[in-house]
């Protein structure tokens, strides 16, 4: 086999993409054009997708003078840069590259990988993290879906809740966990709702003057506790694997319906003991996450784009509470045995310099921590690296980043996905 040394792709602005013979795809890492060792490449994950960016210049490395250089259209001819956004169980290692135009516009909420091609297909570099096929395409048969929706509002004719997840979230997004709840299987989402008390730069259901369009909309209502224990027992008594998970993309910051949460929870668990209770959060709120888990929450993911403080609260901009608060309500659910995730929203050349992995190491030292979820950051790189304006640190690759936090704690989870945790 040759040497993996991927060719860059470009776009014509027609959404036609073609490899560069002449050039090398490279990556970036913060704000640094780098070279990628072959042993990171794999082959473009099924699921994953190709994106023009508009108002982008392909940036690539000349092989004859080993220059990096910025691949300019000629003629009348367009030129666009391309880059990958990757299926989800997969975390990226290096942002693509490109040279921004003046009248660029704001990238949507996606992460952008850079890509190649080498022998006839494409490749990123990337790792599997998570070995759940939960999400893999080759899990959905698409002509299931419509039966199976069709069963859900059935069954549940007056649920508002369930005729959310099956018109907004299944049907018209297809989010894969709504997806799984009509399939009966693994991870459901209950979103419940519609305010927040972040107001994070990288929101997916709320941007406010940013020309960034949402990518999904809010929840609009509020569901009954009645309502959402009916649709959730329902899943933990019987589906395989089963999760029920409180905070979802289609809706604010779930702590701030606190009673409703402690209410649900506890007519969950005084109808099954089966399954797990989970929550995304940004746990901002420990006195009630304290109720929770004794009203028999089982584990909790806090959303973290850093563990610094300061780069946290740039990110995530909270309103009525501080990064003090998300650390004490670890220490309450990790205090009452519950189990943690930090979900890491990984963004190379920043997730990984020197003062983030050490206070990654001191936060699960002092805290605790079960698992570390590596999530692509989903945002426009550059506009991210503006709006926390870091300090000079190179970064010491995300793969190695991984490694190292491997090596040194054994016993911690790594994944993508929320897991069934088994009590049995």
């Amino acid at each position: 086999m040759s040497e993996l040394t991927p060719r860059l792709v470009v776009s014509d602005g027609c959404g036609n993409v073609v490899d560069i013979e002449e050039y090398t795809a490279v990556g970036v890492s913060g704000d640094r054009i780098v070279d990628i060792s072959a042993d990171e490449w794999i082959p473009l994950p099924d699921g994953s997708q190709l994106m023009e960016l508009p108002g982008r210049l392909p940036v690539g490395k000349d092989h004859k003078s080993g220059k990096i250089l910025i691949l300019e259209p000629e003629n009348d001819e367009q030129l666009v840069a391309v880059a990958a956004f990757v299926a989800p169980a997969y975390t990226i290692f290096y942002n693509a590259a490109w040279e921004k135009l003046p009248d660029a516009p704001v990238l949507p909420l996606y992460a952008y990988s850079t890509v190649g091609w080498h022998d006839g297909q494409f490749y990123v570099p990337a790792i599997r993290i998570d070995d759940s096929i939960r999400q893999d395409p080759s899990q959905f048969n698409y002509d299931r879906i419509p039966a199976a929706a069709d069963k859900i509002l059935s069954r549940y004719p007056h649920n508002r809740l369930a005729r959310h997840l099956v018109n907004n979230c299944a049907l018209t997004y297809r989010c894969p966990a709504a997806l799984n709840y009509l399939l009966n299987r693994w991870e459901m989402p209950l979103p419940t709702s519609q305010a927040c008390n972040s107001n994070c730069i990288g929101c997916l259901s709320l941007q406010k003057d940013t020309g960034i369009s949402s990518a999904q909309f809010r929840i609009d209502f509020t569901p009954t506790a009645e309502e959402i224990i009916e649709l959730a027992v329902d899943h933990l008594e019987s589906a395989p694997e089963p999760v029920a998970s409180f905070g979802q993309g289609c809706e604010g910051e779930p702590l701030m319906n606190a009673q409703l949460l402690i209410d649900t929870v506890e007519g969950i668990r005084r109808r099954t003991t089966k399954g797990t209770v989970n929550l995304n959060t940004n746990a901002s709120r420990s006195g009630v996450i304290a109720k929770l888990r004794d009203a028999g929450l089982d584990s909790m993911r806090v959303s973290m784009n850093s563990v610094r403080k300061t780069y946290y609260e740039r990110y995530f901009r909270p309103v009525n509470y501080h990064y003090e608060d998300v650390l004490e309500s670890i220490r309450v659910m990790k205090g009452k045995g519950g189990f943690v995730s930090v979900n890491l929203f990984v963004f190379p050349g920043f997730s990984d310099q020197p003062d983030e992995v050490e206070a990654v190491v001191e936060l699960i030292e002092d805290y605790g921590i079960d698992m570390i979820q590596w999530r692509n950051l989903n945002i426009d790189p550059e506009w991210y690296w503006e709006q926390m304006n870091p300090p000079e640190q190179k970064g010491r690759g995300i793969r190695n980043m991984i490694e190292f936090i491997k090596r040194n704690f054994p016993g911690l989870r790594h994944g993508y996905f929320n897991p069934y945790l088994s009590f049995v």
